[in-house]
């Protein structure tokens, strides 16, 4: 005992670090805070496990000495209560019988950093506690170099995402059908997405794919997108160009990697009858065949210049209809469950981004 005191006297080390101890013996916890407070750290002691996992669970702490062989609970079963709620807590596990240590598979599985014997000497444990602390530290400086680089990569999506829309916003400027149309056709498909139980990542690349899938019109001329007498088949040629024009624009951005698949390919059809790639069936990127069907219920429920929307019921039947030929039908079902039971959901985002159909819903 008096060498590790000798030992931790000499230490002089940052006590930014909170550290609690576990032992059901009361005198184990006095030597630890002795021992610990000359080395330059102040301890929690607990005999109670139960406890201990409440402290846990509701302060911060870097680091639990935690004996073995305890009453009600072992060691083994308070980090298994710990690891559900806490994976970062460094953990190094004591014990005073060598035979009865956990099994190796136990401490990797649990995630225990260390594992030592109880002495009367402390140097071992000094040195399991002093490489704990800088592997902490280290962490900490990880942690800290992954925030500055989060808030770096969300300061330059936020200027992609600017970019991007200016042009969206470009698009609409010049043809009045698709202002409005790209906000809709996103909040659609984020509601087929959710429908089909998308995880958030997934419902994340709906909206902002459904707000650019036709960010490639800024492509085609004006003569083209704002014609209102019936195109000839060079002009519909160049206006299935902007799928591609769209996919090419975000490809220089690798932000837009996710989202390019429903740029390019949100005019495909399931029976391989679209454009501009022919893909059929499950050949479609999932989330462009989702688009699909937001895009083309907006199209039918949208007012053009040269044709009226079309009631619920006729676009229901339409749906219906091309189940199978045109949409994916698993998509085509799940969107046909909201228009026929969650109309208000349907008319919600029509109020919202002022269409004159909502009243027809």
């Amino acid at each position: 005992m008096r060498h590790g005191m000798q030992n931790a006297e000499e230490q002089t080390i940052d006590n930014d670090y909170k550290i609690i101890a576990v032992d059901d013996e009361e005198g184990i916890l006095d030597s630890l805070r002795v021992l610990l407070k000359r080395t330059g750290y102040d301890l929690v002691g607990v005999t109670d496990p139960m406890e201990a996992i409440e402290r846990v669970k509701n302060e911060h702490f870097d680091l639990m000495l935690l004996d073995f062989i305890m009453t009600p609970y072992h060691g083994d079963q308070v980090v298994e209560e710990i690891r559900k709620f806490d994976k970062d807590l460094y953990i190094l596990l004591l014990t005073g019988h060598k035979d009865l240590a956990p099994p190796l598979e136990t401490i990797k599985r649990l995630d225990i950093q260390g594992y030592c014997e109880k002495s009367d000497k402390f140097d071992q444990l000094l040195l399991l506690i002093e490489s704990a602390i800088k592997s902490i530290k280290q962490m900490r400086e990880i942690r800290k170099i992954n925030k500055e680089l989060s808030d770096t990569y969300e300061e330059l999506e936020k200027a992609y995402l600017e970019i991007v829309e200016t042009l969206r916003y470009a698009v609409e400027a010049k043809d009045t059908y698709t202002r409005g149309h790209s906000d809709r056709v996103s909040a659609y498909s984020v509601l087929i997405g959710e429908k089909l139980g998308l995880p958030e990542d997934q419902i994340k690349t709906l909206k902002i794919g459904g707000l650019f899938h036709d960010i490639g019109k800024i492509g085609i001329p004006d003569s083209i997108l704002l014609k209102e007498s019936k195109l000839t088949d060079d002009e519909y040629s160049q206006i299935k160009n902007h799928p591609s024009i769209g996919a090419h624009i975000l490809s220089s951005v690798s932000y837009f990697k996710d989202m390019i698949p429903i740029v390019k390919h949100h005019h495909e059809k399931y029976d391989g009858n679209g454009y501009p790639s022919k893909l059929k069936g499950e050949d479609i990127p999932y989330l462009a065949r989702i688009a699909a069907v937001a895009d083309s219920f907006d199209a039918m429920t949208s007012r053009r210049s040269y044709r009226d929307s079309m009631d619920l019921s006729i676009v229901i039947a339409e749906i219906e209809r091309c189940r199978g030929t045109q949409f994916d039908p698993e998509i085509a079902d799940a969107f046909l469950d909201i228009l026929k039971n969650e109309p208000e959901k349907i008319k919600k985002i029509q109020e919202e981004f002022n269409t004159e159909v909502a009243e027809k819903i």
